[in-house]
């Protein structure tokens, strides 16, 4: 009979590294249990991140580094449960029950695809698994309605004595915008107070629901607007949108600096506009320049998380309602964009983690 002992099936996989937060799953505390029968073991993995993708690679790794250490090892079956990581925050948890992270999509100007960037990140990250919910916050250009397909109404039901608002929901994400409630072609003509109260009811007065990612599409700029949505909404940390040109980048280190005053954390930076590729020559094109994002991340002590280049099918992906990473899931682009959405997904992990074991010494 088999003597199989728990510590070696431990130091085999030791040896197996997950991909979703780059450490091997021993030293990423993802070893929720193992049971040992004779010759056949079964491990159960947690994973604090979205880990769909890499489940495959994962299982395939983890059961060649026991049958390579421990060959008496007959069956080995590994199965997944995942449980995202909670950034924990009073006034989150109070406003938000069912949310576990918040993040802010910012731009220090209009015009660089901070939505684009909003929709597309929320998108890859439900594809991996996460229950993901995205508020357009810029109420006086909504653009989320379009850009996800959606004209309808939201419904209003009464949930346990209280009018609530139901969120929308298209390509597997929740959805909330006041240009769901307001003719497209009727500007929103509010002063700032109006505006941060109607993004206050969008929060506290809808039924979220469980999510792990609530991603917030705010408005341009850096004015009193903006800094009041950053002290209004709890959040997990924010991510800027900038482009190569020196303008933008100019405007992105006044948002990084805006997030930084109300002590909001910069979770990274997105280059967008990076670079075009000719579909007749393969040949690159740098058409506003190139480095820019990558040294203003260095700069600003930020991780960069990534460069998008000029696709005309990301643009007609958002004037139809049909973006990228849904519907062309296997263009070079969307691949970009999934691995920028799994790196803030280990960047969130990761300061959550820390979070919770800061928490736990104070107590101690």
């Amino acid at each position: 009979m088999s003597n199989i002992q728990k510590d070696a099936v431990m130091n085999a996989l030791k040896t197996v590294i997950a991909p979703n937060v780059k450490k091997d799953l021993v030293s990423a505390n993802m070893i929720k249990d193992i049971t040992i029968d004779g010759s056949n073991i079964k491990i159960l993995i947690e994973s604090s991140t979205p880990v769909a993708w890499v489940k495959e690679e994962i299982t395939k790794n983890a059961t060649e580094a026991i049958k390579r250490q421990i060959p008496e090892a007959s069956d080995i079956k590994i199965d997944f449960e995942v449980n995202i990581s909670k950034h924990v925050d009073p006034a989150k948890d109070k406003m938000l029950p069912g949310v576990k992270n918040t993040i802010a999509v910012a731009s220090g100007k209009g015009g660089v695809g901070k939505s684009t960037i909003a929709v597309n990140l929320a998108l890859s990250l439900a594809m991996d698994g996460a229950k993901v919910g995205l508020l357009d916050a810029d109420v006086y250009g909504p653009s989320i309605p379009m850009m996800l397909g959606v004209r309808e109404q939201p419904l209003v039901k009464e949930i346990d004595g209280k009018q609530r608002i139901i969120p929308l929901e298209n390509y597997g994400i929740k959805l909330m915008s006041i240009g769901f409630l307001v003719d497209e072609n009727t500007p929103v003509i509010w002063r700032g107070p109006m505006a941060t109260g109607a993004l206050k009811q969008f929060m506290s007065d809808v039924e979220w629901g469980e999510i792990d990612y609530l991603f917030y599409d705010l408005p341009p700029g850096t004015g009193d607007i903006q800094l009041t949505l950053a002290q209004t909404i709890p959040l997990t940390g924010s991510v800027i949108v900038t482009t190569p040109q020196d303008v933008s980048l100019l405007d992105a280190r006044k948002g990084l600096k805006m997030f930084e005053k109300v002590n909001v954390p910069i979770l990274g930076l997105i280059e967008n506009l990076s670079y075009f590729i000719a579909p007749d020559t393969g040949k690159k094109y740098n058409l506003f320049g190139s480095g820019g994002g990558v040294k203003l991340a260095k700069e600003l002590n930020t991780e960069f998380l990534g460069g998008i280049p000029i696709n005309p099918i990301i643009v007609e992906g958002g004037d139809t309602g049909k973006p990228l990473v849904a519907v062309y899931p296997d263009a070079e682009e969307s691949k970009i964009y999934r691995e920028i959405a799994r790196k803030l997904a280990a960047e969130i992990n990761e300061r959550n983690l820390k979070q919770k074991s800061s928490k736990i010494e104070i107590s101690l």
